[in-house]
C-alpha cells in the first residue's frame, strides 16, 4: 500500500463506482448527461467522480485533464453522429448525384445531434480552436475524412475540395450556433412583444432589429440548412 507524504498510508482510487466498474464511454456518457443537464460549467472531475460514485483521481486515467474532458464531450457527439449515420435513412436520391446527397444526410445528422446536446455545442467551436488537426479525437478525424472523400468524389481538384470543405464546415457549424442562440427573454410572458424583450431595443436606433425579432425567433430548421447546403454547393460544383 502507498504511503502520502505524512508517512501514513493511502487508498488508491477506485475505479468502480456505484455503476460498476468504469471505462471511458461510461465516464464520458456521465459527463455528457451532466452537461446536458446543468451546463460546461458544473463539469469538473469532482462533479463528474460524484455523479459516477468514485474519487475524482480515479477519473484521470480516462481523461488526464479537464481539457481532455472537454475533448472527450466532443468525440462523444461526433460518435452519436457515426451511431446515426449508420442506423439512418439512405442518403441516395435519384435527383442528385449520390456525393451531395450524402453531403446533405451528413449535415442533417450533425444538425440533429447539436440540437440534442445545445449546452455542448460551444465545444465544437472552442476545442477545435485549441487542438492541433492530427489531435483531434478520432471520430472527428474520421468525419473530416468522410467530407473531403465526398467533395473529392465530386471531382474537384484539391484547392476546391479544401475551400468547399472550410466552406461546408463553416455553414454547417454556423447555423446550428445561430439556431441555438436564446432569443426569447422572458419564456413566461405570453404578449410577444416582452416575451422577446422588445421593449429593451431602442425603436431609434433598432427599428429593423425590432421588426425582424419575431421571425427571427423561428428556427430555420433543416429545410434551412439544405437551402444553404445547395447554395453553397452550387458554388463549387
Amino acid at each position: 500500500m502507498a504511503k502520502d507524504p505524512g508517512g501514513g498510508p493511502t487508498r488508491r482510487a477506485s475505479d468502480r463506482g456505484r455503476y460498476g466498474r468504469l471505462n471511458r464511454e461510461r465516464v464520458l456518457t456521465a459527463a455528457l448527461e451532466l452537461v446536458d443537464r446543468e451546463g460546461l460549467s458544473a463539469l469538473s472531475m469532482r462533479r463528474l467522480g460524484t455523479e459516477l460514485g468514485v474519487e475524482a483521481m480515479a477519473l484521470y486515467r480516462y481523461a488526464s485533464s479537464k481539457d481532455a474532458l472537454l475533448d472527450g464531450l466532443v468525440e462523444a457527439l461526433y460518435l452519436e453522429l457515426e451511431e446515426r449515420l449508420a442506423h439512418g435513412e439512405d442518403g441516395a436520391t435519384a435527383q442528385a448525384p449520390e456525393w451531395r446527397t450524402e453531403l446533405h444526410r451528413i449535415a442533417r445528422a450533425t444538425h440533429q445531434v447539436c440540437l440534442g446536446h445545445p449546452r455542448v455545442v460551444p465545444l465544437l467551436a472552442t476545442r477545435m480552436l485549441a487542438v492541433p488537426l492530427a489531435q483531434r479525437p478520432p471520430a472527428v478525424l474520421r468525419d473530416h475524412e468522410r467530407v473531403l472523400a465526398l467533395l473529392t468524389k465530386a471531382g474537384l481538384d484539391e484547392a476546391r475540395t479544401c475551400a468547399a470543405f472550410r466552406a461546408y464546415t463553416a455553414w454547417l457549424l454556423g447555423y446550428v450556433s445561430v439556431e441555438l442562440r436564446p432569443l426569447v427573454d422572458n419564456p413566461d410572458e405570453t404578449d410577444p412583444s416582452f416575451r422577446l424583450g422588445l421593449h429593451r431595443l431602442s425603436p431609434q436606433e433598432l427599428p429593423t432589429l425590432r421588426a425582424t425579432a419575431p421571425a427571427l425567433v423561428e428556427p430555420g430548421g433543416p429545410e434551412g440548412l439544405a437551402a444553404g447546403l445547395d447554395a453553397l454547393l452550387d458554388r463549387f460544383a
